[in-house]
């Protein structure tokens, strides 16, 4: 049948209902219309895991700095708005290395989200 759009999950759902109740693999990908490796895959995962639902696992590097470690950062910026990035980098303390470039753009958006009327850096 060739590659098309995903399964939505009543499809999903209809497959593993059809096999529950002894619906032939050809039969269940006639009626749902994919294809039967599509069907066998489907209901593997399900009878494995008891789900057909996709969880997205997040993506990307973790980040370095929290929310919780942006606040901090933010109160030290409206603080001494003319301290350098390696000043505030040393008055918030901190065991993660983060790099100033990382330290100086979260003070930058932590200053605007805060005052909205610019940036001190």
């Amino acid at each position: 049948m060739g590659k098309c759009i995903d399964l939505s999950e009543f499809d999903k759902g209809q497959i593993v209902m059809a096999r529950r109740l002894g619906q032939s693999i050809s039969k269940t990908a006639a009626l749902v219309g994919c294809s039967r490796s599509a069907v066998v895959s489907i209901y593997q995962k399900w009878s494995k895991e008891g789900t057909v639902v996709n969880w997205r696992q997040g993506h990307g590097r973790p980040r370095l700095i929290d929310a919780r470690w942006e606040r901090r950062l933010g109160r030290v910026v409206r603080s001494n708005r003319r301290a350098t990035v390696a000043q505030i980098a040393q008055e918030v303390g901190s065991d993660r290395k983060a790099s100033d470039y990382t330290e100086h753009r979260s003070c930058v958006w932590g200053y605007i989200a805060a005052d909205q009327s610019g940036c001190p850096c």
